[in-house]
């Protein structure tokens, strides 16, 4: 399966919410992580002006959000449901973080709808909607302030899920390292200009070259860069003129 195409069986599923904005703001982190799938459990709010406007350009997401009845009507055919709560150890539910999880949803997802969970913004989820979910996700954070908004707790696991994906690594451009000997003429030319402009005295060179070449074995050169450095000392070399030296 096409690792985006993961994505699509992923469905955030928000039970109870009361702000219109957080409808918003969850559909707009949805989007801008590539999952498009919303349902609503019994919402305490509208899909209104400020829920359209705190969505910004993915109100698409709000329009194809699926309104449910109960958390059973939402849950219905997926093969994993993981439920966004603060740290329970009284439950004996497997508890992961985000970054824990996400591999393992994108797995399950690879054989059905898996659902994500988040609880109203004041009661988070009960028990009961606890004990039909599988999973708990525990998103990490300060333990003598523990509020996180709810569109901000929709990013952060939708992040970890697009992180998770291949396409999400940004590939280095590809640049061609310079050869030993290409390297080693540079810092031979360098040395003879930093004694021709009088930096380097050469009957007292101290640590001067060693630490050059300490500062571009670091950077890792490549033929470009030698090219570009072999320039600027040819530069340097015209305008000093051969009376100057």
């Amino acid at each position: 399966m096409n690792p985006l195409a993961l994505l699509d069986n992923l469905r955030v599923v928000l039970v109870e919410t009361s702000h219109p904005g957080n409808l918003g703001a969850a559909a707009r982190a949805m989007k801008t992580m590539g999952l498009t799938r919303l349902y609503l459990v019994a919402p305490r709010c509208g899909i209104d002006d400020e829920a359209r406007a705190r969505a910004s350009g993915a109100v698409d997401v709000l329009d194809g959000a699926v309104v449910c009845a109960s958390l059973d009507e939402a849950l219905a055919g997926t093969v994993l449901a993981a439920a966004s709560t603060s740290r329970r150890r009284d439950l004996p539910h497997p508890a992961h973080t985000p970054r824990q999880a996400a591999p393992k949803l994108l797995e399950q997802a690879g054989g059905g709808p898996v659902a994500l969970v988040f609880g109203s913004e004041t009661f988070g989820l009960s028990n009961e909607q606890l004990m039909k979910c599988r999973w708990l996700i525990n998103i990490p954070a300060n333990p003598d302030y523990m509020s996180l908004n709810l569109g901000a707790a929709v990013q952060v696991l939708a992040y970890e899920l697009r992180c998770t994906l291949a396409d999400a690594v940004i590939p280095l451009p590809e640049f061609e390292a310079a050869r030993h000997e290409e390297a080693e003429a540079l810092l031979a030319e360098l040395e003879r200009a930093l004694v021709e402009i009088g930096f380097l005295d050469p009957a007292h060179p101290k640590r001067l070259m060693p630490r050059l070449r300490r500062f571009f074995a670091r950077a890792g050169l490549e033929r470009e860069e030698v090219a570009i450095w072999r320039g600027i000392l040819n530069a340097a070399r015209a305008v000093r003129g051969p009376s100057s030296k």
